[in-house]
């Protein structure tokens, strides 16, 4: 496979996984099938707060399907920013619990990979612009025109 198919495929796995994981945690926010939500928020947190624990984790739900519609997007570079961030906050709230250090930890190591695919997709994009202002070139004969 050659490198830059390499790239292309660490890519797609990357924005798929960093798009889709987001969007069925921000569903299960209404549902509570695959976690108890709640558990997982900060005392801190649930005293600064204006409305009740599963209205914030609602309204937590639908920041996390934004955000996972906008990684597999167009604005892949953008929207894995924001997962990114967003997994930083999680893990700030999972260690001012007190508890589930691992989970802290795992959405470190997942903000991590969500930087990576941003770096992946600015790569991307420069090469792609670059690659139409080549073509764009006076005296340039493309491969599908000779």
């Amino acid at each position: 496979m050659p490198h830059l198919d390499r790239i292309k495929l660490a890519r797609l796995v990357l924005k798929i996984g960093l798009g889709v994981g987001p969007i069925i945690a921000g569903i299960d926010k209404y549902f509570n099938e695959l976690a108890d939500w709640g558990m997982h928020l900060s005392p801190l947190t649930t005293k600064v707060i204006p409305i009740s624990v599963p209205a914030f984790m609602h309204a937590v739900g639908v920041v996390e399907i934004i955000a996972g519609i906008i990684v597999l997007s167009r604005w892949t570079r953008i929207g894995s920013l924001i997962v990114m961030l967003w997994l930083l906050g999680i893990a700030v709230n999972l260690l001012t619990v007190g508890m589930f250090y691992d989970l802290a930890v795992r959405d470190v190591e997942i903000a991590i990979g969500a930087f990576a695919l941003s770096q992946l997709t600015a790569a991307y994009e420069e090469q792609h612009a670059d690659a139409r202002e080549t073509s764009k070139a006076p005296g340039f004969v493309s491969a599908s025109t000779r």
